[in-house]
């Protein structure tokens, strides 16, 4: 079971850094298919608290980029709007199984696919940032995904949560992916492109290591 889940887990982080060859070669493989494939990834990154090792920013960075290829049989104003509509669609999914489970879930043992300490980080961000916090979490992994679970058990009513969800997923769909398609081709990023999605990972990251370690020394201070 344990080399299982290390070949998986192996297998994305190849995935992610190498994430441009990887789609070249499913888009090689599946055409038009590939749409529904990137629409799955995006769905369950956004929609299952299991899945929060999913690539976000660098897929759909990366999907721009490939769109913007010359010969590329991608549209990219409709991946645009399939990975909006997977955005929306996976927090909302969260939000509703949150809001089904309930504040219970805090009490769940920690298991390989599911820490409940990402359930208090987000709260955290909750009591901090309030409902900016589904905006904000978009462009946070992990915390991205816990957002709109932790929203659903009892942090923000749906009417509330639906709009930040439509503006969150509109900004961070929009801003990487079309950075992608815009920026992707250059020969500095195309020579560099495994160094730029290491970037966007890290740069990602650091909010809430910062909030991490803001918290640990604001704890041995006491």
């Amino acid at each position: 079971m344990d080399n299982s889940f290390t070949g998986i887990l192996s297998t994305i982080i190849d995935f992610i850094l190498h994430i441009d060859t990887h789609l070249q070669a499913l888009a090689s493989e599946y055409g038009i298919w590939l749409y529904g494939i990137l629409f799955l990834i995006i769905f369950c990154e956004t929609g299952l608290v299991v899945t929060p090792f999913l690539p976000g920013d660098s897929l759909l960075f990366a999907a721009g980029s490939l769109a913007s290829m010359p010969g590329s049989e991608l549209d990219q104003h409709l991946l645009f709007l399939i990975f909006f509509v997977a955005a929306v669609l996976g927090d909302t999914l969260n939000y509703t199984i949150g809001h089904k489970l309930g504040p219970k879930v805090f009490g769940y043992e920690k298991t390989r696919f599911f820490n409940p300490d990402y359930l208090d980080k987000t709260n955290a961000f909750f009591k901090k940032y309030g409902g900016k916090t589904i905006i904000i979490a978009r462009f946070i992994p992990i915390i991205r995904t816990f957002a709109p679970f932790v929203a659903g058990i009892g942090a923000m009513s749906y009417k509330k949560f639906i709009l930040f969800n439509i503006i969150g997923a509109l900004l961070w769909v929009g801003l990487f992916n079309y950075s992608g398609y815009f920026f992707g081709q250059l020969p500095f990023v195309q020579k560099n492109f495994k160094l730029l999605i290491l970037f966007i990972i890290i740069i990602s990251v650091l909010p809430p290591v910062f909030e991490y370690l803001k918290h640990r020394f604001r704890r041995s201070g006491q």
